[in-house]
This record gives structure tokens, sequence and C-alpha cells, in this order.
């Protein structure tokens, strides 16, 4: 069931009434006895966007495979620059 918004035309109040959507508005304000409006609202809807994460909260396959394409060269950046500080330090050593 939904969460209605309605403001009073009279007072200005605002409230929110918990109903079913075949229930009928509320016409009369609970503070004033004036006359309500229902409001519209944005709601409370959840959105994922984007292409690594759905709404199960898995990643793609395309994701994944791309991922795993990238973790190899990552690792053999990760050793040419060690090797590139081991050879530095050996050369102040020798000095």
């Amino acid at each position: 069931m939904p969460t209605y918004q309605y403001k009073c035309d009279e007072c200005g109040y605002e409230f929110e009434e918990f109903q079913k959507m075949s229930d009928a508005a509320i016409e009369i304000c609970p503070e004033c006895k004036g006359k309500t409006r229902r409001m519209i609202s944005g709601g409370s809807g959840f959105l994922l966007k984007g292409s690594g994460f759905y709404s199960t909260e898995h990643r793609s396959e395309s994701y994944k495979k791309d991922a795993a394409n990238d973790a190899p060269n990552k690792a053999i950046e990760t050793k040419s620059s060690s090797d590139k500080k081991s050879k530095k330090s050996s050369k102040k050593k020798k000095d």
C-alpha cells in the first residue's frame, strides 16, 4: 500500500496517509476541516545505473572478463616497477 501526501488548501497543513490504491482521497483536513488535495510525490524508487552492477548486486559477465584481463597487466606493471626500485637500490649500494 502506498503512502499518499496531502495538503490543505485552507491552512497549508501537509500530512501523509497510508492507504490502499482503491481508497478514496481524503478531502477534509484533520486540522482545520478545510478542503485538501492529494499531492504528486517522487516516490522512493531505487535505481542502479551503469554497466557494472545490477539490482541483484552481482557483477555482469562482461565486467568479470574485463577485470580478469586487466589483472595480469597490473601484476606485470607492479613487478616491473619493483624491479626498477631494487635495481636502483643495488646501484646505490655498489657506489
